[in-house]
């Protein structure tokens, strides 16, 4: 295919590479931002306070949460959800390398990356609904902090990486057959 198309699987390799490596990078993103309590920042009683979705910190003292809040449930759940789907997606991105970009797994792995994506979109729209509407009126000096930030960062690359990896997938199953011109 080479010969008709120069660099032609030189691209699809680097569509797909280009894929896998955003994907890595957006679950590491979608990892540290799960991971760590720094969604929101606000003054709590004159005192710094920070919180994420599983605990909330004071004076740098942290506490689980001890209520039970829809929308932390739901967004703990989402984002957790886009981890798997972006890790699954990675692996199947990787296939790309090992058995090229023909394969079927190169096509899901972009699907499960743009799901990732469309998941991680739920939990920050959630969150971001919530706590505008709720602690956005209970804090007057409050603000989005670095762990919420890098959530929509993640979004973002795993879209990219679906896309980039569907794009491999699509140009492959695009290309012309090999013509069979045999003189007779």
């Amino acid at each position: 295919m080479d010969s008709v198309f120069p660099g032609f699987s030189t691209m699809l390799y680097t569509l797909a590479g280009g894929g896998t490596l955003c994907g890595v990078a957006a679950l590491v993103l979608l990892i540290v931002s799960t991971a760590t309590d720094f969604w929101m920042q606000y003054r709590y009683s004159g005192s710094l306070a920070n919180q994420g979705l599983w605990r909330f910190c004071i004076n740098h003292k942290c506490h689980a949460h001890t209520i039970t809040v829809a929308f932390w449930d739901a967004t703990r759940a989402f984002m957790l959800l886009a981890v798997l789907s972006c890790f699954a997606g990675v692996v199947l991105g990787l296939s790309a390398f090992t058995n090229g970009t023909k394969n079927r797994r190169v096509r899901t792995g972009g699907i499960a990356l743009v799901l990732s994506g469309f998941l991680a979109l739920l939990a920050l729209a959630i969150y971001t609904g919530v706590t505008v509407t709720f602690f956005g009126k209970r804090f007057l000096d409050w603000r989005f902090s670095w762990s919420y930030i890098l959530g929509w960062v993640a979004i973002i690359l795993a879209f990219a990486a679906g896309v980039f990896q569907l794009c491999a997938y699509q140009r492959t199953t695009a290309e012309p057959a090999p013509s069979n011109n045999q003189d007779t």
